[in-house]
């Protein structure tokens, strides 16, 4: 299909609530999903939210085999996740680094349920129910909070940890502040 140009941070669509999907494997949704996959490719990212192309619909993707951005991430496997709903399962908290598509280039600390259950649907309509943890669970949240007009950096506690990846690298910041967090990035 196409690379679409991904909207970035202060653009006012990334603050609004997506609407459900109602029409399930139509040719405008399969046409959306070629889309945000080639997008997502084409940005090398973990996942992607159909609002970061301008298209306010709950509808996210994810996949991570093997990414440059990621080398040391878990495999996630491939999903179109459609009007999904995340329940927390257990309390245990994680804090990671997490970048975005929408604020290319920078990093942060953000604290994210370690453990999820998440459901939904994929193109068919077909229910989607999975329990994640770790990195897959990281991803799944933070492309979620795009539906819901959220950006990682919302979330931040602390923004002094906010930097560019390039000096957070050259500095050692990424991996003095959260020593296991290197291998949890998500974007």
């Amino acid at each position: 299909m196409a690379i679409k140009p991904v909207i970035r941070m202060g653009n006012p669509l990334l603050k609004e609530i997506s609407k459900p999907v109602t029409e399930f494997d139509s040719a405008s949704l399969w046409s959306l999903i070629e889309d945000m996959k080639d997008t997502m490719l084409a940005e090398e990212g973990a996942g992607l939210a159909a609002i970061q192309i301008a298209v306010p619909l709950r509808v996210v993707i994810f996949s991570v085999e093997s990414n440059p951005r990621y080398p040391d991430a878990e495999s996630v496997p491939e999903t179109v996740l459609i009007n999904p709903t995340i329940t927390p399962v257990g309390q245990e908290k994680d804090t990671g680094w997490e970048g975005c598509l929408s604020v290319p280039g920078l990093r942060g600390l953000v604290e994210r349920d370690t453990s999820i259950r998440y459901q939904g649907f994929d193109p068919y309509g077909n229910p989607i129910d999975r329990t994640v943890s770790d990195f897959h669970a990281r991803v799944v949240q933070h492309e979620v909070d795009h539906l819901d007009g959220i950006l990682y950096v919302q979330r931040m506690e602390n923004m002094q940890s906010l930097g560019f990846l390039e000096e957070l690298n050259d500095s050692g910041a990424m991996n003095s502040a959260c020593q296991p967090c290197e291998s949890k990035q998500a974007e």
